[in-house]
């Protein structure tokens, strides 16, 4: 009986040392190779090897004593991949909270409006952060993997997005074009009557035309009105913007007459019409111009050379007004 006891003291003694070892280790701050330490827990990875991979990134710890710490709190398979941050002072406690909680490091993208998808894709290139798996893909390609028919062109929403490093630059994209969708959708089911659209489509192919002439946030509608009522009265709408983008890299800055005077799918000058697509990424503001217009009787806008736009009635306006803000400008 006295070997029974003195064994189970021994136990008792051995589980109260090791509980005291286990106490102190998980609240002593960890020595840092530098502060702040970056790491990447990969996915799949279990706790022993996210602890090597812990360790190899700069924290003074053994391996095996987080792995032993997570595993006698029951996190051991609680952990999440991602890129962490940690700074001087954490404690093995702190990291293995951050690990379980998913607190990764979060770094952003802005998609601005205006872009085209292909200076939105030379971003999502050039963001050291993300994982780039749409590299060498195709347009087509890229809208294929995201499980989306048709064009690219206009059909994501411009923003600033939060993610994970390491993020995939198709998850970006995903997250986008939902965005878009679910804006467009809103925003289409609540539309003023009578709009010339047979789809929300073409609401978002005006409303991409309307985000590259807006030279001042408030004129958003007014723009949206002459654009709308050049369309039911089967105006072309003459707008520059749709003639630069068909025109593509060959287009050098100086947009040309002869240029105005050649036919093509995106040229408003020689078609009647909207043009195929979007010619680039509509912001909210644009996207509710398009579907909510102001009322008005104006067919012809120019630019003050200010930012803003001078409105016109008629031809004969219009013609004064170009006389004065552009013909003036270029003497």
């Amino acid at each position: 009986m006295r070997r029974l006891f003195r064994l189970l003291g021994m136990m008792l003694a051995a589980a109260l040392v090791f509980l005291g070892w286990m106490g102190y280790f998980a609240t002593q701050p960890l020595p840092l190779r530098a502060s702040p330490i970056e790491f990447t827990v990969k996915a799949g990875s279990t706790l022993r090897t996210a602890s090597r991979q812990i360790e190899a990134a700069g924290v003074a710890m053994a391996a095996w004593q987080f792995t032993l710490l997570g595993r006698a709190l029951g996190k051991a398979a609680e952990i999440k991949a991602g890129s962490y941050e940690v700074a001087q002072g954490i404690t093995p406690l702190g990291l293995l909270e951050k690990l379980t909680r998913g607190d990764v490091t979060q770094v952003d993208i802005v998609l601005q409006e205006g872009w085209t998808f292909r200076q939105m894709r030379a971003a999502l290139d050039a963001h050291t952060a993300i994982r780039h798996d749409t590299a060498g893909l195709t347009e087509r390609e890229i809208m294929e993997k995201l499980g989306v028919e048709g064009r690219a062109e206009g059909r994501f929403f411009p923003d600033t997005y939060l993610f994970a490093k390491g993020s995939a630059d198709l998850d970006i994209l995903k997250r986008s074009y939902r965005q878009s969708e679910k804006i467009l959708l809103t925003e289409w089911q609540s539309r003023e009557a009578g709009l010339p659209y047979a789809s929300s489509y073409e609401a978002l192919i005006m409303a991409s035309i309307v985000e590259k002439e807006t030279g001042q946030s408030h004129e958003r509608t007014q723009i949206a009105s002459v654009f709308l009522n050049r369309l039911k009265r089967g105006m072309p709408l003459q707008t520059d913007p749709t003639v630069i983008y068909g025109l593509g890299e060959q287009f050098d800055g100086n947009l040309r007459k002869r240029d105005l005077l050649a036919d093509g799918p995106y040229n408003t000058y020689t078609r009647t019409g909207l043009p195929p697509t979007p010619i680039a990424m509509p912001g909210l503001a644009s996207i509710q111009a398009a579907l909510h217009p102001v009322r008005t009787d104006m067919y012809y806008f120019v630019a003050r050379g200010d930012g803003s736009s001078q409105f016109s009635r008629t031809l004969e306006e219009h013609n004064r007004a170009v006389a004065k803000y552009q013909l003036r400008k270029g003497k």
